[in-house]
């Protein structure tokens, strides 16, 4: 625990006190320890290691300077601090901002238009021919719309996969929050897809004020030729920027893979060189055996993102294998994919989801613990996104994403283990304040910098437009 130094005579910019700290132990905080972290996990067979070394401390206080923390200390010793802003935060505990590592944010426009469906008709029937449809105004109104639910919910980064990501941008740029933005493209819009997608990626990399990263944003290898994924490691390499891909989604385009083309989805990664770039790997639940060793010695930094609603929901008949890849030393974290499919953004489902299935998928109920789905939900999801030395931990020197729980509500009470009560009691709903950068984006459930009901008021009067299908229209065509 870091004490505050002496020579301050300045303000802090914020001063959280009286809260439940959750913290990662120190060696988590050093890079050095990874590769050993990683091997210990594997010898492991995954199931202790890294994630249970989370821990609580009481009585804490946090300190903020310039968007960073700068001090983690105690309540009693920040009652001397002097601070521009303060927020007593007792009975709350606080947790690293909450990572959607894979989601589509604007279509929650389309939440609940495409339901009880197989996959290749949500696809084909409903969502591609609706997504002809929209405006630069539709996917604005969907982002903020989609922006004021995550605030809401503690989740203060997204990793975004779509369309028009410009205005993506200029919506996060002014509600608050951090997020890294890829703008999605597929071979059957030429090479000028390809194209948009590395303009934008340059075109916004650091803005605002450094909280957009970004990424090459192919849609996947069924609908990306092995030529234009190439030409994407190589632009991703040649520029310095990771790669976000939807990939062996489920089985059923594993097999398919493997009848049409005689590869896995990950094998056509690792044959075009995507798996030597930084590559944030949507979903994963039809990565097999074969794939684990390339999974293992990539050249880049490989991560997954788990959307466990999302293959519930379509019947699909496995998971994530979120052992197999700890074991492979992948990070793993946490996502919702899109409202249109999920129906919501709330990561706290998948934290939970994401543990319960595991269990059940592995037939061990030792495994995926509550602090191990902590983990996942906090610096192993800082970890996929690329922003593993930056957020995912309260430590002095991070960025100040933090959010405040309230544990008060019957439905959290009694407290025997506050692992388990955050993954399998709290909600979202129980996010009381949420932080980014040390900014205050909601206070007590005020939300600061989104106007929700004009919002849905401007969009539900665009909703016929936008879903309209009688135009026998559509993007792209599933056919795996």
């Amino acid at each position: 625990m870091s004490a505050v130094g002496s020579a301050r005579v300045s303000p802090a910019d914020l001063v959280v006190t009286g809260c439940t700290l959750l913290v990662h132990e120190e060696h988590e905080e050093h890079e050095e320890h990874e590769e050993h972290e990683e091997h210990e996990e594997h010898e492991q067979g995954g199931q202790g290691g890294q994630g249970d070394r989370i821990g609580f401390r009481e009585e804490a206080a946090l300190v903020v300077r310039g968007g960073l923390i700068d001090a983690v200390t105690t309540a009693a010793a920040a009652r001397e601090i002097p601070a521009v802003e303060r927020i007593e935060a007792r009975g709350q505990v606080a947790l690293p901002g909450l990572i959607n590592c894979h989601t589509h944010a604007p279509m929650v426009a389309l939440r609940g238009l495409a339901e009880d469906l197989p996959t290749e008709e949500w696809f084909n029937d409903v969502v591609w021919p609706v997504e002809t449809n929209l405006t630069e105004r539709d996917v604005e109104l969907g982002a903020r719309l989609a922006c004021a639910e995550m605030i809401r919910g503690g989740v203060t980064c997204f990793a975004d996969h779509y369309f028009h990501m410009d205005t993506v941008a200029v919506v996060v740029a002014e509600c608050g929050l951090r997020a890294h933005l890829g703008e999605t493209y597929f071979s059957s819009q030429g090479p000028e897809g390809r194209e948009r997608s590395l303009a934008f990626a340059l075109r916004r990399r650091g803005a605002a004020d450094g909280r957009i990263t970004t990424a090459l944003a192919p849609h996947a290898p069924y609908t990306v030729t092995d030529a234009d994924l190439t030409a994407t490691a190589e632009l991703a390499r040649a520029h310095g920027l990771p790669v976000h891909i939807h990939a062996a989604e489920n089985r059923d385009q594993t097999d398919t893979s493997l009848a049409r083309h005689g590869r896995t989805p990950v094998e056509v990664l690792h044959r075009t060189g995507l798996l030597d770039t930084d590559l944030l790997i949507a979903h994963g639940t039809g990565i097999v055996e074969r794939d684990l060793p390339l999974l293992a010695r990539t050249g880049g930094r490989t991560a997954v993102a788990t959307a466990p609603r999302d293959y519930l929901k379509f019947a699909w008949p496995t998971t994530t294998p979120v052992r197999a890849l700890r074991a492979a030393g992948v990070p793993v974290g946490l996502a919702t994919d899109g409202a249109a499919s999920n129906n919501s953004l709330d990561v706290w489902e998948a934290m939970a989801l994401t543990s319960l299935i595991q269990k059940s998928t592995e037939g061990d109920p030792r495994w995926l613990t509550s602090r191990q789905a902590l983990h996942h939900a906090t610096l192993q999801s800082a970890r996929a996104v690329g922003l593993g030395d930056r957020v995912g931990t309260l430590a002095p020197g991070r960025r100040a994403d933090i959010v405040l729980v309230d544990l008060t509500g019957p439905h959290t009470q009694p407290v025997h283990d506050l692992a388990a009560t955050l993954v399998h009691s709290a909600r979202a709903a129980d996010v009381r304040t949420t932080i980014v950068d040390g900014r205050v984006l909601m206070r007590d459930r005020e939300l600061l910098t989104l106007d929700v009901p004009a919002v849905v008021r401007e969009l539900t009067a665009r909703l016929p437009a936008l879903t309209a299908r009688g135009h026998g229209r559509r993007i792209q065509a599933y056919d795996t």
